[in-house]
């Protein structure tokens, strides 16, 4: 028996990465998957985003999980995309359960235009509000809404530092207004019996982290940082003595908050991130 036997989730940037996992963590658990990603590039974002044939390994994954799965080609920017891919999942696996607002890009360089605060900013919050909006028509009682947010949401001085141009300050603005409308969401929604929460990773062992732009923050005093050039530099974000999580550790999380164990647990800001927040943050007790 599966934690979640006969749900059905909605993953969004499922096709790589976080979203990957989770869609393949919760079809462990016996959930079918709706999955969707863009499978092509945004123009500020310097570095590859998912393939089609990325999605089609998702696809392949899930179903070698015994696991049902609809997968569609979708841009979280665009609504219609969205509820086409939503009602396409309900009509074929029937119901749903549970969303993962997952898709997110981090558009970094100091050279990038104003663009990429635009890009950031509706890849990454408005891409989450889209997918609500898309999902909660399904939604009942027991649902549950997970979004993904950052650590650079909950700290200053992260990619918001102006060295990281637009798409940094995008980015860290962004991932602070997922933590706001995950905290109001879960406020209006409590009544209905729909739990909302945000997950806040630290780095995380993904294409977004292992790319050029990611190097060029983590060592700015190289002109052409390489991998083994970062991975000296991102142990400093945590004080645990780790460089960064794994995709499953943010999956793990997900899952919790996405099954019954987590059925009185709303509006919660659930930090997956070795401690990076503690030095930025109070306890939360009354002083």
């Amino acid at each position: 028996m599966g934690k979640l036997d006969g749900k059905v989730a909605f993953v969004t940037g499922a096709a790589r990465g976080q979203g990957r996992s989770h869609a393949l963590e919760l079809a462990r658990e016996g959930a079918d998957i709706i999955a969707v990603d863009i499978c092509e590039n945004i123009a500020t974002n310097g570095y590859a985003l998912s393939s089609a044939a990325d999605l089609a390994e998702t696809v392949r994954l899930v179903e070698q999980l015994d696991r049902r799965i609809v997968a569609t080609k979708a841009d979280v920017r665009e609504p219609s995309q969205l509820r086409r891919a939503v009602d396409d999942g309900v009509t074929q696996l029937g119901h749903l359960d549970i969303v993962v607002a997952n898709a997110g890009i981090c558009p970094l360089g100091g050279d990038m235009p104003p663009q990429a605060f635009i890009d950031a900013v509706d890849v990454d919050l408005i891409g989450v509000i889209n997918t609500v909006s898309a999902a909660y028509r399904y939604l009942g009682a027991g649902a549950s809404i997970i979004a993904t947010g950052s650590v650079a949401g909950l700290i200053s001085g992260g990619t918001d530092n102006p060295a990281n141009g637009p798409g940094g300050a995008g980015y860290s603005h962004a991932k602070r207004g997922v933590s706001r409308y995950v905290h109001d969401l879960a406020l209006a929604l409590a009544p209905s019996s729909i739990r909302v929460n945000a997950v806040h990773p630290t780095n995380v062992n993904t294409n977004m982290l292992q790319s050029e732009p990611m190097y060029r923050v983590f060592r700015p005093d190289l002109e052409s940082p390489s991998r083994e050039d970062a991975e000296i530099a991102f142990p400093a974000m945590q004080p645990m003595p780790i460089g960064y999580v794994e995709p499953v550790d943010i999956s793990k999380a997900v899952l919790f908050l996405a099954s019954d164990d987590a059925r009185y647990v709303t509006g919660l800001q659930l930090k997956v991130d070795a401690g990076a927040t503690l030095a930025a943050t109070a306890s939360g007790a009354p002083a």
